[in-house]
């Protein structure tokens, strides 16, 4: 399932850098506006301890985590939503993504010049969203011109319910405000999704901090942000994009003992990657054998036929039944023979509803 994350904001805000943590790519990071001027795509496993065990238990010849990808892409400035800086062309790189990453710069530092002149994240935050607002609105407008003629004349319910949410679009946009914070029906919230617009997917701020604050606490600047996103339900994730690079040269056992001697549980890095995929509605599945123990990334919600169609289309089309067990039995049983001696395996048909952390086998059968 190829989910994307893209992650925006001003320029030298510490994007690329975060990039280049997230995929341990050298990529440009440099001290001027636009130093990325095409969308860099990388890959990202997600981190599972669940994996770990299930190695321990079946000695697999290989594991493999579940994945979706981040995308970093060029430093927006005011005015790209009519061409300033790389203007449309960033514009259209993240209609492509199914979430955002803002990252925002609360960190003081002379010799990093800010595209604005000073550091201010309500400001810089303001700046992306109304640039991402401008950008939606045009779109909508656009679409209301070319169907609303039609549908009044030929009364059309259809047509008219699309003219209806795209009014309401409109006034929102008009108004300030992102799509994501309107209340829209599920209905609605399914066409507005088929026009690929920004400001309704989604958003994570990502609070970029000096190696200090990370240590020491929340400074004034990350307080402002987490405000912002409290007011719009959104999550924040406060990270020092520069150890974080640093972090992703070492090997896991010297990881741990970095982080063990900053004090920090978990690296910023991690729990980025953990809210992003929650913030998705994502879920994993496991599949377990001598060759391969794998993870699977679900939307939550999807039954059984659809995650046998996330391994092979085949498995949906012919899907049969699932055997399935939970992690947690496993680990409890000890074994899958136990699991099914305690009555705990479970052969589960078209309408079961997958949960995270089910263990399954697809039985199926496709005659051509």
């Amino acid at each position: 399932m190829a989910l994307k994350a893209g992650i925006i904001g001003l320029p030298n805000v510490g994007k690329s850098t975060l990039f280049n943590a997230i995929t341990k790519k050298n990529i440009l990071a440099a001290n001027y506006p636009f130093a990325t001027i095409d969308p860099n795509v990388g890959v990202v496993s997600v981190p599972d301890k669940r994996l770990e065990t299930l190695y321990d238990m079946y000695l697999p010849e290989r594991v493999i985590n579940t994945q979706y990808e981040f995308i970093d892409i060029a430093g927006l400035v005011k005015g790209a939503s009519t061409g300033e800086g790389l203007g449309n062309k960033f514009l259209a790189n993240i209609r492509e993504v199914d979430a955002i990453v803002e990252v925002v710069r609360c960190f003081e530092n002379k010799d990093i010049i800010h595209v604005e002149g000073n550091i201010d994240p309500r400001r810089d935050i303001e700046i992306v969203n109304y640039e991402l607002i401008l950008s939606d609105l045009e779109i909508v407008e656009n679409r209301l011109l070319k169907v609303e003629k039609k549908a009044v004349t030929t009364n059309d319910k259809e047509g008219l319910f699309e003219v209806s949410v795209l009014k309401k679009a409109i006034e929102n946009l008009k108004s300030g405000i992102m799509l994501r914070l309107v209340d829209f029906d599920e209905k609605e919230v399914k066409l507005l999704k088929t026009y690929n617009l920004i400001t309704i997917k989604p958003f994570i701020y990502l609070a970029n901090v000096s190696e200090d604050d990370l240590l020491n606490g929340e400074n004034k600047y990350v307080k402002e942000v987490r405000e912002i996103a409290s007011n719009e339900g959104s999550s924040v994730v406060m990270m020092c994009t520069k150890i974080e690079s640093e972090l992703s040269e070492l090997d896991e056992e010297s990881k741990k003992e970095f982080l063990n001697d900053l004090g920090i549980a978990n690296s910023g890095l991690d729990q980025l990657i953990h809210i992003t995929y929650h913030v998705l509605g994502l879920k994993t599945f496991f599949t377990v054998g001598k060759d391969e123990v794998r993870a699977w990334t679900f939307k939550d919600g999807m039954k059984a036929p659809e995650c046998a169609g996330i391994i092979h289309t085949d498995f949906e089309k012919g899907f049969i039944k699932a055997e399935v067990m939970s992690y947690d039995d496993l680990i409890e049983c000890g074994s899958e023979l136990k699991v099914k001696e305690a009555g705990k395996a479970r052969l589960e048909g078209k309408e079961y509803i997958m949960q995270d952390g089910d263990i399954c086998y697809f039985r199926f059968n496709v005659t051509k």
